[in-house]
């Protein structure tokens, strides 16, 4: 299991994703999960993946194979006109690494694989995009302004309830760590270090990136005042009359 978020505002994306990949109870290994491309003043891209692990590094490694040689190589991230153009690239690959892997007869879910990208294109907005298995995706938007993979719903309500448009890089990290630090106490499959990357509107070049382990002292603080906020709240909260 693992847990993903790419989140869109106002400043623009931020990006978060822990790195524990689980084969079993006494199989516990870290693998990153986010990956990025860029080509500064021209376009920057981050691809955050949950999933088969086989698929996901498949994935990753043919598009990256792809990137280094452009003149060579058709389709590339490093060409394609648009955001839109580049989520269509990233989904085709998705199909097209599961049907391959399946292409022995196995049953195509044994190979299933989700992403988020986001990024921009010089003359086009920053967009963020969840791609399917199936190689489909949709686009966030003002209702959903953030989108999750893995192990979705203990981090979810604080995303619901916290995220402003408006909110500076410095809040995000708060709201995402909020939002992590939940889910790896509901789910041990999900666990640190985490890893973190901003991408500020119209840079069009990766900002801030960042590995937080398990002794961070930044997350470690979030992680005990969040608790001693819910306990303090639940305390002065009215107690059903009986």
């Amino acid at each position: 299991m693992t847990y993903c978020v790419g989140v869109k505002f106002n400043r623009g994306l931020a990006f978060m994703s822990d790195t524990r990949t689980n084969a079993g109870v006494d199989s516990i290994s870290v693998f990153k999960k986010m990956y990025t491309w860029e080509v500064p003043g021209e376009r920057a891209f981050v691809l955050l993946a949950a999933g088969n692990l086989a698929t996901t590094q498949a994935v990753v490694s043919l598009l990256d194979e792809r990137a280094k040689s452009v003149a060579d190589r058709s389709p590339t991230l490093l060409k394609t006109p648009s955001m839109y153009q580049t989520a269509r690239l990233v989904g085709d690959t998705v199909k097209e690494v599961i049907a391959t892997s399946a292409s022995g007869g196995q049953n195509a879910d044994a190979f299933s694989a989700s992403f988020i990208l986001g990024g921009q294109v010089k003359g086009g907005e920053p967009r963020l995009f969840l791609i399917y298995p199936e190689g489909n995706f949709i686009e966030s938007s003002e209702d959903t302004p953030f989108f999750q993979i893995g192990e979705t719903k203990y981090g979810k309500p604080i995303l619901i309830r916290a995220y402003d448009p408006d909110m500076s890089f410095s809040q995000a990290t708060k709201l995402l760590a909020i939002s992590f630090d939940s889910t790896i106490r509901s789910n041990l499959s999900v666990g640190m270090p985490l890893d973190m990357t901003f991408y500020e509107r119209d840079s069009l070049s990766l900002g801030y990136r960042a590995r937080l382990e398990q002794d961070d002292p930044y997350y470690k603080e979030v992680s005990e005042r969040w608790s001693e906020a819910l306990r303090d709240t639940f305390n002065v909260l009215p107690d059903y009359p009986l």
